[in-house]
């Protein structure tokens, strides 16, 4: 009797579970359906299915908008993005294991400042960092996004990794110190590996905000060759009066592909990061 209460607590947890998902991912349902569907379908009709399938509207969507295609659009976002994020990455965790194992004059009010920097919006700081920029001629270049996370100007991943490596016990430095090793040959060799949970999830935090990122890419990149795919999805839109929904919500769902397939595949060390737990003496 008790068996079979378990197994109808178990059939209903799963099933609730499974409403639960479903419902989580009708829009994406609806946005691969609607890419198969005219103008006249996806707004004058609730049949989710599409009256026919065709690749036409993804064809026609990666020619894009003048003479650069969606391939150009993603060739820029990957150069834009992929070195942002190894900056950021090797930078914060520098920064990091500073301020985790190091005493140093004015610690405590650089950490203060470091944490604070977290309470500015970035609407107040664009206009003073746009001037900048513009003085030193990076407008309408990547420099924006490369130097600053280069510089680990990146707050709530120096505090992540901060909080990991205080996990990890001192004496492995020390055993690492005792066998002969140096500072940067003990944190390559001890904390790195150690780090890589916390290291996945400051990569795919910053993957995914760069890659989203549509307002700082607005402000200064200028050219459309150098646009990356949020702004060349949003000029698909400006570009004709009579926008072809199924190509806009076409080239979305190839946007977005790429950051559901990384977000599954690193979800295991992206769960172990944000824990933050690290190991325990």
């Amino acid at each position: 009797m008790n068996n079979h209460k378990k197994t109808l607590k178990l059939v209903v947890s799963y099933g609730l579970i499974g409403l639960v998902g479903l419902f989580m991912l009708y829009p994406i349902v609806w946005m691969v359906l609607a890419t198969f569907k005219t103008n006249a379908e996806i707004f004058g009709s609730l049949k989710l299915l599409p009256e026919s399938f065709s690749l036409d509207a993804y064809i026609n969507g990666w020619r894009g908008i003048g003479k650069y295609s969606f391939s150009r659009y993603f060739m820029n976002t990957f150069k834009l993005v992929i070195p942002v994020t190894l900056f950021t990455i090797c930078s914060c965790a520098v920064v990091a294991y500073g301020f985790a194992r190091f005493k140093f004059p004015f610690k405590r009010i650089l950490f203060v400042v470091l944490i604070s920097t977290l309470m500015l919006p970035n609407t107040v700081i664009i206009i003073p960092r746009y001037a900048q920029f513009n003085q030193l001629g990076w407008l309408n270049s990547y420099m924006p996004f490369y130097v600053p996370a280069l510089l680990a100007c990146y707050p709530f991943f120096i505090f992540m990794m901060i909080q990991f490596i205080r996990g990890l016990p001192k004496e492995l430095d020390e055993s690492a110190y005792m066998d002969g090793c140096g500072t940067f040959r003990c944190f390559m060799s001890i904390l790195v590996p150690l780090l890589k949970p916390a290291l996945f999830s400051a990569g795919l935090f910053q993957f995914l905000w760069t890659y989203n990122d549509f307002f700082n890419s607005l402000i200064f990149i200028n050219s459309v060759e150098k646009y990356p795919v949020s702004l060349a999805l949003r000029m698909a839109i400006d570009a004709e009066a009579n926008v072809q929904w199924g190509q806009v919500i076409a080239m979305a769902f190839v946007t977005v592909a790429p950051l559901i397939i990384l977000f599954f595949s690193a979800q295991k060390y992206f769960v172990e990061g944000i824990a933050t737990s690290g190991l325990k003496g």
